[in-house]
């Protein structure tokens, strides 16, 4: 998970399978139990056994498993602010940072 993720999805349900199954592959490649994976984490076992079979976890939970396997600096990209490539797009943003959007859409 540290270039960029190219998931292969149709929709949130497909993003949270695919990254439960990376998570599984990298425990597999510690050659760790998933009891052994939900102890290192601090989770329940039943907890992480779900995760791996439906995707579904809580944030706290999803962290802890990043943390575990040591790649919580990959939760740094997640929602980075903008990056921009020369001085004439920071110019152009005219220094306003958005407290609220305009659209409902």
């Amino acid at each position: 998970m540290n270039n960029i993720l190219a998931f292969n999805v149709a929709n949130p349900n497909d993003v949270a399978r695919q990254v439960a199954a990376r998570v599984k592959a990298r425990r597999l490649e510690l050659n760790l139990t998933q009891e052994g994976m939900a102890a290192r984490a601090g989770l329940k076992f039943a907890t992480y056994r779900r995760f791996e079979q439906t995707g579904e976890i809580s944030l706290k939970g999803l962290l802890q498993v990043g943390f575990a396997l040591g790649a919580l600096a990959d939760f740094d990209a997640l929602f980075a602010q903008k990056q921009y490539q020369s001085l004439d797009d920071v110019l152009n943003e005219h220094g306003v940072t958005r407290k609220r959007g305009k659209k409902n859409e």
